[in-house]
């Protein structure tokens, strides 16, 4: 989970942490899909009731904050509604699956992560519905975010879900490899194109490469995606929403050549 001064992904540090840039934690492994049952089975009613006000709150908070003006301001922008509007092509919804969202009864960054995932869907009839997956949710949690609208996956898909259909990854601090996990899946301009994704600074990771030669075997597919990609920063504009979203930022895929694509990682990946 969470060590002091190193970046750990599906959530970032649940306390606060200092301004300066965390390492990646880097996870090569690849695991085969197996279904999931959360270790919490039981959905206990008043956890349960406090846990839903605990996100009303913190929706009623976000949705009232500079920080969710300012992103809403940008996903209106010119700039990035027009990919957007790429990415939709002939569809008139986006999926959305928001991957590693973490405790949203124990953390205040999961509450922050998913209450922007919920009021985007409110704001854009664009965004189709949310489907959720985090192992550590339990089923007190899972309940909440259904009543919430959100669909909670039974299968850990370790983010290998191919882009058949225009599709947002909404991924705020998850771990290196379903990243890799995610690209790797995509990797053709079919899909690349189908996909928004939110999530952690590709330009970030190729940065940590200058300072970390050795770094770049475990990220080289994120590097090689930074060629084909347009990102855009988000501003966490005021303290409260640092530690959920610090470093990250959208990103969305250009068309090109699918031949072009094997020549953007080494031979292996």
């Amino acid at each position: 989970m969470v060590n002091d001064g190193e970046w750990t992904v599906v959530l970032p540090s649940k306390r606060r942490q200092g301004r300066r840039k965390p390492k990646p934690k880097i996870h090569e492994e690849e695991e085969e899909e197996k279904p999931w049952k959360s270790d919490d089975l039981e959905i206990d009613l008043q956890r349960q009731a406090r846990v839903k006000q605990k996100m009303e709150n913190s929706i009623k908070k976000v949705e009232s904050s500079k920080f969710y003006t300012t992103f809403l301001q940008q996903l209106k922008s010119p700039e990035v509604s027009d990919h957007f509007r790429l990415v939709l092509g002939a569809e008139t919804q986006l999926q959305m699956v928001m991957y590693g969202v973490g405790s949203i009864e124990s953390y205040e960054s999961p509450r922050f992560q998913l209450s922007i995932a919920i009021l985007i869907k409110r704001e854009f009839d664009w965004v189709g519905d949310i489907e959720v997956f985090d192992p550590v949710l339990s089923a007190t949690e899972s309940s909440v975010m259904e009543s919430l609208g959100c669909t909670v996956l039974s299968v850990n898909e370790e983010a290998r879900r191919e882009a058949l259909k225009p599709t947002l990854f909404f991924m705020p601090h998850c771990e290196t490899n379903l990243y890799n996990n995610l690209l790797k899946t995509n990797w053709r301009m079919d899909c690349l194109s189908k996909i928004a994704l939110f999530g952690n600074s590709f330009q970030m990771y190729e940065e940590q490469v200058t300072l970390d030669p050795e770094f770049i075997g475990a990220i080289k597919r994120i590097v090689a995606a930074r060629r084909v990609a347009s990102e855009f920063a988000v501003d966490t504009v005021c303290d409260d929403y640092f530690p959920a979203f610090h470093d990250s930022s959208w990103h969305f895929f250009s068309s090109g050549l699918d031949s072009e694509l094997p020549l953007l990682v080494s031979e292996g990946l």
